[in-house]
């Protein structure tokens, strides 16, 4: 149902309904249509797991444009002000990517536990607060605290872990889809939010821009993060909208699944289909996690100006939001590993029109191409929840973070010392090119496991 469906459904029902039974001024309708929207059967007639999937793109949106996105618009000015050099600011990221590494078991089972929602509104508001205590640092130590102590934990806890586990305890036969259009916010920010981002530093300084960022975070996030329930059983629904008895649905807010579909934490760490995935997840998010946390100095070393290479960077982000939504929605036809191999075969060739690119129309070949990789990441978490199931998904996920994040701690350290010793960004590269070579080869050899057999017996 579209929008204006959705609209015209709603004004009809409330003009229907006889609840005011007299006079009532406007500001008690506003009250009713307000409540009235927040409820979980609000439309009867749209499945609530899309609504849920709607809220995560506006926390995935914000979330993604000020932090992901966001930190390579604030490398240079940042480093600039406090007096850093690249490798020493690249290390900040790579600290909170270790940090991730380290909470992600903890955070899984947190979100596990309590649900998305409570993760999201505690994220957010620290996060916020995380922002305009970074506009008031005067130093490495300090900067270093306040993004590591505040801004990354939460990041990593209350935003995309919890979105992802959120969507993934909504959907089964539509898990791709419902992925690609939630994790495609995270572009959708890029392109909306870093431009910003860019903006307001030029004209208003990265404090005052910081500050702002975190404010905004908080006033927007908390309201809608309302909309997330962490199931269908929660509220007497069924993944993917499917009918079922009411009597059969749990009403604790558990995830309920078929048990022979799922695996315990213990079981999924003892297949090796686990650990090969772990690795290929690595390989894949250290070099993007790299290219993006030094797409800007990369920019600005191949010739062009720093609000170019941060349009660039937006434009890279909004060709993602159609890629991820359009690769979630084929990876539940077709099969997801090899999806990922053939995308990380094509950043191959983005690396080396990058290593070759002596022209303004080649850093755009190579930022279209290089948008498909960006795009993968709705693949690679779909495939966690089709081979171990939904009731520990996000713990599974925040271990997997033991292995994934070094990628993203090593390499952006790695490019920055490079770049500190050669005045060049060439040697990194060639190891890029590498790198994602072999996590192409990782994939395209992945295989889902066999269901544990006291389970299917």
């Amino acid at each position: 149902m579209g929008a204006v469906g959705v609209g015209a459904w709603y004004i009809s029902e409330v003009a229907r309904r006889p609840i005011w039974g007299g006079p009532v001024t406007l500001g008690q309708k506003a009250t009713f249509i307000v409540k009235s929207i927040l409820s979980p059967r609000w439309p009867a007639r749209v499945f609530y797991g899309w609504w849920v999937v709607a809220a995560t793109c506006v926390i995935n949106a914000l979330g993604g444009g000020v932090y992901f996105y966001g930190f390579t618009v604030f490398f240079l000015p940042l480093s600039r002000d406090l007096g850093l050099s690249r490798a020493a600011t690249s290390l900040v990221f790579s600290l909170s990517r270790a940090e991730g590494a380290v909470e992600g078991p903890a955070a899984g089972y947190l979100i596990d536990r309590f649900g998305p929602r409570a993760m999201v509104m505690v994220g957010v508001v620290v996060m916020g607060v995380g922002y305009v205590l970074l506009s008031r640092v005067n130093g490495f130590v300090a900067f270093l605290l306040v993004y590591l102590g505040l801004i990354s934990i939460a990041f990593n806890g209350g935003f995309s872990a919890a979105t992802m586990a959120a969507v993934n305890n909504w959907f089964v036969r539509r898990r791709g889809l419902a992925m690609g259009i939630s994790i495609s916010a995270f572009g959708l920010g890029g392109a909306l939010v870093t431009p910003l981002l860019a903006v307001g530093i030029l004209y208003l300084g990265w404090r005052t821009t910081a500050a702002l960022a975190g404010i905004v975070l908080m006033v927007v996030v908390v309201p809608v993060a309302r909309l997330v329930h962490r199931s269908p059983e929660s509220i007497g629904l069924r993944p993917d909208g499917d009918l079922t008895d009411a009597a059969s649905s749990s009403r604790s807010g558990a995830v309920a699944s078929d048990v022979s579909e799922e695996f315990t934490v213990r079981e999924a760490l003892r297949t090796p289909a686990y650990w090969v995935l772990a690795v290929g997840t690595m390989l894949r998010t250290g070099v993007l996690g790299t290219m993006v946390v030094h797409f800007v100095p990369i920019m600005v070393w191949r010739g062009v100006s720093e609000p170019t290479g941060a349009f660039l960077l937006a434009i890279m982000a909004f060709l993602s939001i159609p890629l991820r939504i359009a690769l979630g929605w084929l990876g539940d036809k077709w099969s997801r590993p090899m999806m990922i191999a053939g995308g990380m075969a094509l950043g191959v060739l983005a690396l080396l029109l990058l290593q070759g690119a002596s022209s303004l129309w080649q850093l755009w070949a190579f930022v279209a191409v290089l948008s498909v990789v960006d795009a993968l990441s709705p693949l690679n978490w779909a495939i966690v929840g089709d081979f171990f199931g939904r009731r520990n998904f996000a713990t599974l996920r925040g271990i997997l973070g033991l292995v994934y994040s070094w990628g993203m701690v090593a390499l952006p350290v790695v490019a920055g010392a490079i770049f500190d010793r050669t005045s060049s960004y060439t040697m990194a590269i060639w190891i890029f090119v590498g790198v994602m070579g072999a996590g192409a080869i990782t994939f395209a050899l992945l295989r889902r496991p066999r269901v544990p057999s006291r389970r299917s017996a």
